[in-house]
């Protein structure tokens, strides 16, 4: 009865086991901005504060902006290279570390399924003591003691089972096999979105700089028209109006400094904490990301490039053939299973009063009036295969449009680049020519307020084309899964 009992146990156990499924999450960007900042930048902040990413991981859409911090702030100014910042933050970011523990769930998840499979020994001791009523049994006889005992029974076993044939869970464990494949994928991919992720932030960093060094820049300049207002009204050749034209254009500059560092100390914060350091700790970047041109890029060889490196598109295959094994399995529930079971001890009155005994049964059990439930199974498995090849042909062309959308980025980035260049050499020589007429009493400062305000519009669209152009090159390594590898490449340009 009790091996009987144990083959019930062990048929039912191994014919309902499930494998493990997986899902997803989004990408990187950067936070809020004045509006003297560029629409560009400041929407690449705005996307660094709500950053995410997207690669079939658990983490929620905010982990890849977040971290673990290790260690305490240092005393000093920590020099912060783009190659530190990256290295720090594939080792502390948030949504990584959480993608790794992902994968840690699915190899658990691919043993629970391996189990069914192997062998399973269990074993007991016992020691039972009893006494016998045999009149309650009804058993009477003359001169019959009808209370037996008491007496004890020592009982020392061990129990095997094990599964000969059952496909249902041999195809749960290869689906949780692919699973598991899928994760370790997908957190390769993660850190591509984390190189992405820090490397946005670093250059959104760059540009905050190039603003400040730009604001202060035209703060000088308008200082040197509000002296020369000043010195010309005192002399009597200019009116009021010009003073005080100068001195609103001058604390319109003193507040664009002002917003133009506040940017920069938040998204250095944003920095830090997408890297893991303390908030505390002071830095300095130390790397200017250069304009260099990246062209001779075709789209079609560099889309077949990312069809063999990009690592989410295989944690996607992985999930079709997950999908696939799921679907065998919930058909296969209906096959006979046949299964082992014995066990093997040493019983008796007291252990040196004993004797070995043994049990092995072999069983073969199917389901039989459960059509139902089977077919149930096997048209919910379908849709799951259904929807995981859809969704690996739709990231196929997800994949493409991402290659093609950074391709035409950079081209545009790299036309306004030298479109924006040229116009600040315009302003400039304008904005000189304005200062001048203006000294040798040709005209107002009118002019002179309209060329600085073209000038900082003309220095602001600039450094935004910069950053876009960048931001663009490093988008195209991440769409063509190399933006951990090769990110110098692109943004030091090929």
């Amino acid at each position: 009865m009790l091996s009987l009992g144990f083959c019930l146990f062990l048929a039912c156990g191994l014919s309902q086991a499930q494998g493990p499924g997986r899902q997803t999450t989004q990408t990187p960007a950067s936070g809020p901005s004045t509006a003297t900042n560029s629409s560009a930048i400041a929407n690449a902040q705005q996307n660094l504060y709500t950053a995410s990413g997207q690669n079939g991981a658990q983490p929620t859409q905010d982990s890849f902006k977040g971290s673990v911090v290790t260690g305490k702030a240092t005393e000093g100014v920590l020099d912060l290279s783009l190659d530190d910042a990256i290295q720090r933050g594939l080792r502390q970011n948030l949504g990584l570390i959480l993608q790794t523990s992902s994968v840690k769930n699915a190899a658990g998840q691919r043993l629970e399924e391996l189990q069914p499979l192997l062998p399973t020994v269990t074993a007991s001791a016992s020691i039972e003591v009893e006494q016998i009523n045999l009149a309650a049994f009804g058993i009477k006889f003359p001169g019959l003691v009808p209370i037996i005992g008491p007496f004890q029974v020592v009982d020392f076993r061990a129990y095997l089972t094990q599964n000969l044939v059952n496909v249902s869970a041999l195809k749960n464990y290869l689906a949780a096999k692919h699973n598991f494949q899928g994760a370790r994928l997908t957190a390769e991919d993660a850190r591509d979105l984390v190189a992405l992720t820090v490397g946005n932030a670093y250059l959104l960093c760059i540009a905050d700089t190039a603003r400040i060094e730009a604001v202060t820049a035209e703060l000088a300049t308008s200082k040197v028209s509000l002296d020369q207002a000043v010195a010309a009204h005192d002399a009597g050749t200019s009116p009021k109006l010009d003073v005080l034209r100068a001195q609103v254009d001058y604390q319109n500059e003193e507040q664009s400094l002002i917003s133009a560092k506040n940017n920069l100390e938040k998204d250095k914060l944003a920095l830090a904490r997408t890297i893991g350091l303390p908030l505390e700790q002071v830095f300095r970047l130390t790397d200017l990301v250069p304009f260099q041109v990246l062209d001779n890029v075709d789209p079609q060889a560099a889309f077949q490039q990312a069809l063999k490196t990009r690592k989410d598109l295989k944690a996607y295959a992985e999930q079709v053939k997950s999908a696939s094994d799921e679907k065998t399995s919930a058909w296969a529930y209906q096959i006979p299973v046949a299964s082992f079971s014995g066990d093997y001890g040493d019983i008796g009155t007291t252990p040196g009063h004993s004797h070995g005994t043994f049990t092995a049964t072999g069983q073969v059990s199917a389901p039989i009036l459960q059509i139902a439930k089977t077919r149930g199974q096997e048209q919910v498995a379908d849709a799951q295969y259904e929807q995981a090849r859809a969704k690996l042909s739709d990231q196929v062309q997800q994949v493409n449009q991402d290659v093609h959308d950074s391709l035409l980025d950079i081209q545009s980035a790299a036309k306004l680049v030298e479109s924006t260049h040229s116009n600040v050499d315009l302003a400039n020589e304008a904005l000189s020519e304005a200062q001048q007429r203006f000294h040798a009493g040709v005209s107002d400062n009118l002019p002179v307020s309209q060329a600085q305000s073209q000038t900082e519009q003309a220095n602001d669209q600039y450094i935004s084309a910069l950053y876009q152009h960048n931001v663009a090159k490093l988008a195209l390594a991440r769409a063509l899964g190399v933006a951990q590898s090769n990110y110098k490449d692109y943004l030091g340009g090929k």
